[in-house]
């Protein structure tokens, strides 16, 4: 694009009703729409020309076709309905504000009307008001990217946000997890696994679902953010839904979540697996678990909960963490208490009771279930995400000759 051509015809249009602008104030306004925004050349002469306009009260000088006039001529347009690379005017409901992650960036958050939710960006050199979280805006002659293949909304010097007054009712689209897709959504859910956490910054991550599927779930450690209790049943508005590695998951950073009444069956990603216990990680067997309701945090040895720290009436439990092999592909197992005893013979009384008249204390319980389990063959059925096998039941099986020398010859032959 030739920038100082461009700026002389705009400048021009301005100085044929009286009005002069210099064409390198022009040209510097057509470089950064172009250059740092992604902007189209002709939607970036439209969109300075706009300003220009708005500015001189000259609404007549537009470039025509569809975006003439003012910004705020432009008819609405549903959130649901903007795809990469539009001009659009929307108003919407802010939702969430989140922090923003550069200098570059004034603010960051969500605004939703009743179609969906998109994420926003105010660059710093937009100067535009600041706007407040569960207030309705109107958004006029925002550009529409697209990031990681995600919807944004950027608002930049040429674009207008002003309130508007009145309360209006936002009902959210409730999406099933079949349907999510990487954005923003809202779903009603079933909490069906707790996962350890992974990261001291994490406050819980797990597995939740509904009738048309399941789906990784993570909340991170943020002011009035709480956990999720197992079993229970959340409709959860606007979480953020990532993709990695083509699977998708929520975050909770930015959504709201109420516990609801009623139940959900949740279906989909079982899996039956058959093969041998190859390994039994550290923490398996008798385990003490944080007392607090809502919490049931494995502890430490010394009765530590990472969140609430030393807690002498701990609640002992049962679970086995581990690998599978099934001769192509090695599971992580988790197991909890039930299957644990069903799987190894030993109850949870009987477990405390050795754990009490033994020298070694907890350390004899997970001797005798690793001896129990480890090398034999058995087949899982529960629901597998991320290589990860959440078990519902487990049994022994028999392998044939066939398999096991198949078996022990790709464990002899792994570097």
């Amino acid at each position: 694009m030739d920038f100082s051509q461009t700026a002389e015809r705009i400048s021009l249009k301005f100085s044929q009703k009286g009005q002069s602008v210099d064409t390198k104030k022009i040209e510097a306004k057509l470089r950064r729409l172009i250059e740092e925004f992604g902007v189209q050349p002709a939607e970036a002469e439209r969109s300075v020309t706009n300003e220009l306009a708005k500015e001189f009260n000259l609404p007549g000088i537009g470039t025509g076709g569809g975006g003439a006039g003012k910004p705020g001529e432009r008819e609405n347009r549903s959130i649901a309905d903007v795809t990469p690379g539009e001009w659009v005017t929307i108003e919407g409901k802010v939702v969430a504000i989140l922090s923003p992650v550069s200098p570059s960036i004034a603010q960051s958050g969500i605004i939703a009307d009743t179609t969906g939710a998109i994420r926003f960006v105010v660059w710093a050199k937009a100067n535009a008001p600041e706007m407040r979280q569960d207030a309705w805006y109107r958004i006029e002659s925002a550009v529409i990217d697209e990031f990681k293949g995600v919807a944004n909304l950027k608002i930049h010097s040429g674009t207008s946000v002003k309130p508007i007054v009145e309360d209006r009712a936002l009902i959210p689209s409730i999406l099933k997890v079949g349907e999510l897709k990487p954005g923003i959504g809202s779903v009603r859910v079933k909490v069906v696994q707790e996962w350890e956490t992974t990261h001291e910054r994490m406050l819980q991550s797990g597995i939740v679902g509904d009738e048309s599927g399941t789906v990784k779930f993570v909340i991170w450690k943020e002011p009035g953010k709480e956990r999720l209790k197992v079993g229970a049943v959340y409709t959860i508005f606007y979480a953020l839904v990532d993709e990695f590695n083509a699977r998708l998951s929520l975050n909770l950073s930015t959504a709201t979540y109420m516990q609801d009444e009623g139940d959900i069956t949740v279906s989909g990603g079982d899996s039956n697996v058959r093969g041998a216990v190859v390994h039994i990680a550290p923490g398996s067997g008798l385990i003490k678990r944080c007392p607090v309701e809502g919490c049931n945090r494995a502890l430490s040895r010394q009765n530590y909960c990472p969140v609430h720290e030393i807690q002498p009436g701990f609640v002992y439990d049962l679970r086995i963490k581990g690998w599978l092999d099934d001769g192509e592909k090695t599971y992580n197992i988790l197991l909890q208490r039930e299957v644990v005893e069903s799987l190894t013979g030993i109850n949870l009384n009987a477990a405390k009771e050795l754990a009490e008249n033994n020298p070694l204390g907890m350390d004899e319980v997970f001797l005798r279930m690793r001896d129990t389990i480890l090398g034999r063959y058995i087949i899982c059925r529960g629901r597998e995400i991320d290589n990860r096998l959440l078990v519902r039941t487990c049994e022994r099986v028999k392998m044939d000759t066939g398999e096991h020398t198949a078996l022990l010859n790709r464990a002899g032959g792994a570097p």
